[in-house]
């Protein structure tokens, strides 16, 4: 996938995703519950929040691919795991758009009543919101650019527009109607913030994209990050503004309590601005939906989890055309055929259990300890944040009522199926609660992949150009050596192993060995020793790397040796030589490298290592 979003892009997706129905259609919902105290019900839940945005800002800068939270999810916990996150996620996210597409549907409806007095008959909504679909489908399918611009342009004019609300509002708020703000109690306030929590949702679906993200170690974070507490300020000021302006009977009652609060102050005009913003809002939400919804069948097809033809990129336009043709198609079936309101509090269930299993694909991969894990940003309070968030989500769940446990429990059992069914022969790659696994039974994985993918992902997130070293590296060999040795028997050795490759004799490569140790030691620190010599021939030269966690005892040094570089070359390769140890030399020189050495599970392990060095590369020699 094509990079080219930035940070404003960034932000306009993970904003716009979060300001719709949760801001101008909810609080009505919201206050009949809590009453004046919705405010601090909107307040808790952008708390809520804040773990899964965390987690979801590590991930991402450790494995910014397509697909987000199915992607972590399936590399964490596994195949099952994944299927069940990539499915409920691409559906909960297709259907909050299909959701955001009726609620401009209704906004329409409630508009043209109000200040044209004309109606509108269902059917016509319906077919309105299909055309939308169908305009947001084709964008989509254009330009992943066009479409994060168009994004953040609506962001723009939305966030303008309630900034107008909260400033001109702000000088007309009553204090009375706060009165009784704390009447209905602290538990129907952190109820309430169960409800409105799916208003907070949308803002870590900008993960989905994060393949096509510039520089995704900073802007992906800095992006959600900035996001979350600008539209959390603007969600609680709007709400202040709001309840201050509107008797709480009339907010209660209203289809459009934004809009209608504008409407106190500001008149019809006022009215009519507040709803343009609120489709604005609603048109965000659908589109981002469609963008970051479209990455999951898209991400599940490159992993073999589902059919081949949905992992296809447009040669003309760079974008996923037939998992968005698919997106597409499921909100205009949502739209025509399903009931909204029983979808909404399924697909809000179905996304706190993927919050959940963030949560606890943080955890597992930390705890996984495989070295190619390194992740930019590393969420705080580890991990506390991450567990507090399992135990609350948990509890949000139980509130969500019979049927969309029901539907959970069904996308559990689809996942399980399709996983005998089609998944099990294609797939055989090593979660990462296999090495841990592995780490508690010390039993050896017989797969490196996982490993070894996520290398060549932070080699890519970090546009790391391979020079000749890395080319060694890869395809040298490694020895991890147990027990106490000398280092007469590790000559020999590499020199049994290192002829044929050479085209040389052993007998004269462990002499060669012999003699250049006796004319200069080639340990260059305590334990760390880089043997080196020239061979006949041209256009020659190896690499091995040898582990010694006991020891390799070397004549006339007293700590023995645990890291060998082993340098092999003709006369011709001297200059490369030169650069060689120069590479080597930065390696050993970064900080932990010789506890991560130790550390390292096995041979990939240590390639990896010194693949994902942070030494500069030679940009002369490729």
């Amino acid at each position: 996938m094509k990079k080219q979003l930035g940070l404003p892009d960034v932000f306009g997706v993970a904003a716009g995703a979060m300001i719709s129905s949760g801001l101008f259609v909810l609080p009505a919902i919201a206050y009949t519950k809590a009453g004046p105290a919705v405010i601090l019900s909107y307040f808790f839940a952008s708390i809520l929040i804040i773990p899964s945005v965390l987690s979801k800002a590590e991930l991402c800068t450790a494995m910014p691919r397509a697909g987000g939270t199915y992607f972590f999810i399936e590399r964490s916990l596994g195949p099952v795991f994944g299927l069940f996150s990539g499915f409920a996620g691409w559906f909960s996210l297709a259907l909050k758009s299909a959701f955001a597409v009726v609620g401009m549907a209704v906004l329409i409806e409630v508009v043209l009543q109000q200040v044209f007095g004309a109606q509108v008959s269902d059917w016509h909504l319906k077919l309105a919101g299909v055309a939308c679909c169908l305009g947001f489908t084709g964008l989509n399918i254009v330009s992943v650019k066009h479409t994060s611009r168009f994004q953040a342009l609506l962001v723009g004019i939305l966030l303008a527009v309630l900034a107008f609300f909260v400033i001109s509002g702000a000088g007309n708020v009553e204090a009375v109607r706060y009165k009784g703000f704390l009447d209905k109690g602290w538990l129907a306030v952190f109820a309430t913030s169960g409800l409105v929590f799916v208003s907070f949702g949308g803002l870590t679906k900008v993960a989905s994209i994060a393949e096509e993200v510039k520089n995704p170690a900073r802007n992906l974070p800095l992006g959600m990050i900035l996001a979350w507490s600008v539209v959390g300020l603007y969600y609680i000021g709007v709400l202040i503004v709001a309840v201050g302006l509107v008797d709480g009977a009339e907010l209660a009652g209203s289809m459009m309590p934004i809009s209608t609060a504008a409407g106190k102050f500001a008149g019809s005009a006022g009215f009519v601005l507040l709803s343009i913003a609120a489709m604005a809002a609603f048109i965000t939400t659908a589109n981002g939906g469609i963008l970051a919804a479209s990455r999951s069948p898209m991400a599940m097809s490159r992993d073999q989890l589902l059919p081949p033809v949905l992992a296809r990129v447009s040669k003309r336009f760079k974008t996923p055309h037939v998992s968005i043709l698919l997106t597409g198609g499921c909100m205009i079936a949502a739209i025509i055929f399903l009931d909204i309101e029983a979808l909404v509090k399924t697909a809000s269930t179905l996304k706190i259990i993927l919050f959940i299993l963030t949560n606890v694909s943080v955890i597992i991969m930390r705890e996984s300890r495989i070295q190619s894990y390194r992740p930019r940003f590393k969420s705080p309070l580890y991990p506390y944040i991450h567990i507090f968030a399992i135990v609350a989500y948990g509890a949000l769940i139980v509130d969500m009522g019979r049927i969309p446990l029901v539907t959970t429990a069904g996308f559990v059992g689809l996942s399980a199926v399709w996983y005998w069914l089609y998944v099990r022969r294609r797939v055989g790659r090593a979660s990462a609660v296999l090495h841990i696994v592995e780490r508690v039974t010390d039993r050896e994985l017989k797969t490196v992949t996982l490993e070894n993918e996520l290398r060549d992902i932070l080699l890519e997130r970090d546009d790391v150009i391979e020079d000749r070293f890395d080319k060694l590296i890869r395809e040298c060999r490694i020895l991890d050596i147990k027990g106490r040795t000398s280092a007469e028997k590790i000559f020999r050795k590499i020199s049994t192993m290192l002829a044929e490759r050479l085209g040389s004799d052993e007998y004269v490569l462990f002499e060669k060995f012999l003699h250049r140790e006796s004319e200069g030691g080639t340990v260059v620190q305590p334990g760390f020793a880089i043997p080196h010599i020239v061979v006949e021939g041209q256009n020659k030269f190896d690499v091995l790397l040898i582990r010694a966690r006991d020891g390799i005892k070397f004549r006339g040094v007293q700590e023995p040796v645990r890291i060998m570089f082993v340098l092999l070359g003709s006369k011709d390769e001297r200059n490369y030589h030169l650069r060689a140890l120069m590479a080597i030399a930065q390696i050993a020189q970064e900080k932990d490298f010789e506890q991560q050495w130790l550390a390292a599970r096995d041979t990939e392990a240590i390639r990896n290592l010194i693949l994902l060095s942070t030494r500069k590369r030679d940009s002369a020699v490729r």
